[in-house]
């Protein structure tokens, strides 16, 4: 749903560029605007309005206070309109500065090239919600922060109450399904669907990792035989806590399983998070090394969020490169995301691992992908995570796609 900007405040010290913003808010439908040609006379101006501006928008270049000390003091006096960042400088320091607004807590919008062009500040205006919204509180059917317990959980999984839900992985040249990625889901009736981090991280920290990755991979693989006897032959993705790699037992247990429900390990990629193996990796070398003789695949996720990406490629044999969505997500526009991209995707060609970009949204960021000849993309551009039942139909819409998503795909290297 989208909702109006019904005023704004500009701030920037050009009269010339000052007015164009003005232009631009009239245009997408702006009532009351504001004006301020310096960071302390916005300042001021917010202390007299009696209602905070829908939207701030800043120009981080002024004498004075410059754009980023206004965003750092708007934090200070607990000033949270939601920001539109503009600057004439370089795209990688516009999204410095919304990096930096964003851990302080304030909503961003967009991160804008000056002089402001109508497109992409109508497209960052379409993105407000108001502030009751854009905290980022739950849809109605979610609880903000469950209250539950080790026992509650423990009690979930014994039950089979928790879920899975199956995020497509597809080929990037073709559009067509290649796999899965098995993601937990815990509903709770009268509380609403609990955030999996954080059901994840208490099994984690009270013992109950082994019994929810278990009861996770049990029903993931069991799918993945199903879609089989239909014909549908896909890869099964599944997460592996690195508390679990010092587990003695683990590749057994998990070779055991995959062969109850008549599947080959080549089928099944254990992600394991980069950040989880530094302070592991000597424990989890001889675990991951047994996995990989018996055929599973290792994908490293969240790649590049880490300080020892390089180490952990050299010491553990990955098969797959999963490249985390903050170096995806916008990549089309910021060349400093593009190199770093372009460099993982080379490097993996190179150690001959599979290339996975999770976090696809924009179309753009697919095509670049494409381009730069990424294997396999996964992301909302896609399709969200869906319960098992969704998964068919889903399939038969997407057949419309392909042509799509193949444009400007480079043919079989």
């Amino acid at each position: 749903m989208t909702h109006r900007v019904g005023s704004m405040l500009i701030v920037d010290d050009s009269d010339v560029q000052r007015e164009h913003a003005v232009a631009l808010g009239r245009e997408h439908g702006v009532a009351l605007i504001h004006q301020a040609a310096s960071g302390s006379e916005a300042l001021a101006l917010l202390e007299r309005l009696d209602l905070p501006p829908d939207v701030l928008v800043v120009d981080l270049e002024m004498p004075g206070i410059d754009g980023v000390e206004l965003i750092q003091q708007l934090h200070q006096r607990r000033i949270h309109v939601p920001l539109l960042v503009a600057s004439g400088r370089e795209g990688a320091l516009i999204h410095s500065v919304e990096i930096m607004a964003r851990k302080l807590g304030l909503t961003v919008l967009a991160g804008l090239q000056k002089p402001l062009r109508a497109g992409p500040f109508q497209a960052a205006l379409q993105r407000f919600k108001p502030p009751e919204q854009a905290t980022g509180a739950p849809a109605a059917t979610a609880a903000p922060t469950p209250a539950f317990t080790r026992d509650d959980l423990a009690s979930a999984i014994a039950v089979g109450a928790i879920d899975v839900h199956y995020q497509p992985k597809v080929d990037m040249r073709t559009g067509i399904v290649r796999g899965m990625e098995a993601l937990a889901r815990w509903h709770r009736p009268g509380s609403g669907f609990v955030r999996p981090d954080l059901f994840v991280a208490l099994a984690e920290q009270e013992g109950l990792i082994h019994e929810l990755t278990m009861a996770v991979m049990a029903r993931a693989l069991a799918q993945a035989a199903q879609w089989g006897r239909r014909g549908l032959r896909l890869s099964m993705a599944i997460n592996l806590s690195q508390r679990l790699l010092d587990r003695p037992s683990l590749v057994d247990e998990i070779a055991a399983m995959v062969r109850r429900h008549g599947l080959k390990s080549e089928q099944v990629v254990l992600e394991i998070t980069e950040g989880t193996l530094a302070s592991r990796a000597s424990t989890a070398l001889g675990v991951l090394a047994r996995l990989r003789l018996k055929g599973f695949g290792l994908s490293i996720d969240d790649y590049g969020t880490g300080f020892s990406s390089m180490q952990q490629l050299a010491r553990i044999p990955f098969t797959e490169l999963k490249i985390d969505r903050s170096f995806v997500h916008g990549s089309h526009q910021r060349t400093n995301l593009r190199v770093i991209l372009e460099s993982a995707l080379d490097m993996a060609r190179r150690l001959d691992m599979v290339t996975v970009a999770e976090g696809v949204e924009m179309m753009e960021d697919w095509r670049l992908l494409q381009q730069a000849g990424c294997a396999i993309g996964q992301g909302f551009l896609i399709a969200k995570p869906m319960p098992a039942s969704d998964m068919l139909p889903w399939i038969k819409r997407h057949q419309p796609r392909l042509q799509e998503l193949r444009q400007n795909a480079l043919p079989n290297p």
